[in-house]
């Protein structure tokens, strides 16, 4: 059964009204983002090969059908966030597909509550990335090769995954021309990102820092020039680089981006590193941040976050819980 958000011409009705072209169908799928759509047809995917030796329909499906997957996925014991995103699949699909509002998902969801309510009694919760705040940050720089070009390219991806508080998606997409020196530090484009639907694109100003190992302007300008002795002036700005510490085509991928970061948590010897992702770098910056005593609006600005985003309130109530912790201060 078809995963794409909008059917195949050949699925629906003849009649003109009802016809799009290949051009306008790639459009609308290339508007949903890259990491949407591989998550979304993988969920896709799994809940087809579930329900065929189960003897149940996939399209439409009832909600019925849809309840016992999810309770399929609770004995597996997924993660919440996981079933959620399948149920949101499932009707994706379905509502491309010319079935809006099915499957119904009350029952379902009834039972991914249950289900989060049995992992709460047994003691398991959803795990978060650690925030790379600057201790974690300048082992990690410490941990790679500055006289090799992977050490020179995964301090950029550090300093800037953490100056520009960025997603993993936005720095692989980065390219050389996105990046201007200025006299007081650096201005990154970000051509697009997972809020802005309507890619009208953010400017962010990331100023000088005060060491050299951490300090963006040096640390993207030594890449910046590595990448010109091999006569690359443009074009992606992360690139690939193969074992043997040799440029390849093509830019780093998120999921690259992702484990680079796992594998220099690893190599600087933090605690927990497995548990280190390029997520990590995004909470860092804003955990600094707070602790500065950077208001919260400029703080979600410079994030590309709302103002009212209870994510970026989430980093900010972390310090807070520290710094204005109700039992300081009070002589015990």
């Amino acid at each position: 059964m078809s995963s794409e958000l909008v059917p195949a011409a050949e699925n629906l009705p003849a009649h003109p009204d009802n016809q799009i072209s290949d051009s306008t169908r790639d459009r609308i799928e290339q508007s949903v983002p890259e990491n949407t759509r591989a998550a979304y047809a993988h969920q896709w995917k799994a809940f087809a090969a579930w329900c065929s030796p189960a003897g149940r329909t996939v399209l439409p499906a009832t909600a019925e059908t849809l309840a016992e997957y999810v309770g399929h996925l609770a004995d597996l014991d997924r993660a919440p966030s996981t079933i959620e995103q399948g149920i949101a699949a499932i009707r994706t699909v379905h509502r491309h597909n010319g079935h809006p509002g099915l499957p119904d998902t009350s029952a379902a969801l009834a039972v991914l509550k249950a289900h989060r309510q049995d992992r709460a009694a047994a003691g398991k919760r959803k795990r978060k990335a650690p925030p790379i705040t600057l201790d974690p940050l300048r082992a990690m720089i410490d941990a790679t090769a500055p006289s090799t070009l992977a050490g020179l390219r995964d301090r950029v991806l550090l300093v800037l995954g953490f100056a520009m508080m960025g997603r993993r998606s936005e720095l692989a997409a980065l390219d050389i021309a996105d990046v201007t020196f200025t006299e007081d530090g650096l201005v990154v484009l970000i051509r697009k990102s997972k809020t802005d639907k309507d890619a009208v694109g953010a400017e962010v100003t990331i100023p000088r820092g005060s060491h050299p190992d951490t300090d963006p302007v040096r640390v993207l300008r030594a890449w910046l020039d590595a990448l010109a002795e091999h006569g690359l002036v443009d074009g992606p700005l992360l690139r690939r680089i193969n074992r043997w510490g040799r440029l390849q085509d093509g830019r780093m991928s998120g999921a690259a981006v992702n484990e680079r970061v796992r594998c220099l948590a690893r190599a600087a010897g933090l605690p927990r590193a497995d548990t280190f992702t390029a997520h990590g770098l995004r909470a860092g910056g804003p955990t600094e941040a707070a602790k500065a005593g950077t208001p919260v609006a400029f703080i979600a600005e410079h994030g590309r976050w709302s103002p009212m985003s209870p994510q970026v309130h989430e980093y900010v109530r972390a310090v807070d819980r520290w710094r204005d912790n109700p039992m300081r201060g009070i002589g015990l």
